[in-house]
């Protein structure tokens, strides 16, 4: 191994006493076992990483899904109901309509044991 004076920073002041390379300045690396038998690494970590990933997005997905088509459900149950409340509107007017003219109150009164008023009497003025 060789090592350049250009690698050292330099001094502008007095240099430093000299570096003596008792070893290599950088220590050894191992490699691994599996790397040194040429076996390599095994990928089934990795492979049900992908798995488990894939299988939470799906999942992810499908509840969303879900809850859309709820909310659509939901949408079409109100629609339903309002439908039914504007069609109990227009029964109680058309009620309120025909309940309100004079034959519909002349029927209730004669009912209720009302007759109808006579002539009416005139008094002479004084």
């Amino acid at each position: 191994m060789a090592v350049y004076q250009g690698a050292r920073p330099r001094t502008i002041t007095l240099p430093g006493r000299q570096r003596i390379a008792e070893g290599p300045a950088l220590g050894r690396r191992r490699a691994r076992t599996a790397v040194r038998s040429g076996r390599g690494t095994r990928r089934l970590g990795t492979v049900l990483t992908a798995v488990v990933v894939t299988f939470l997005l799906a999942f992810f997905w499908l509840s969303q899904d879900i809850r859309l088509a709820a909310s659509g459900y939901d949408i079409g149950k109100l629609y339903a109901a309002r439908d039914r409340m504007d069609a109990r509107l227009q029964d109680l007017t058309s009620d309120l309509n025909r309940l309100g003219r004079e034959p519909a109150i002349r029927k209730q009164a004669i009912d209720a044991g009302l007759g109808q008023l006579g002539e009416p009497i005139v008094l002479p003025a004084r």
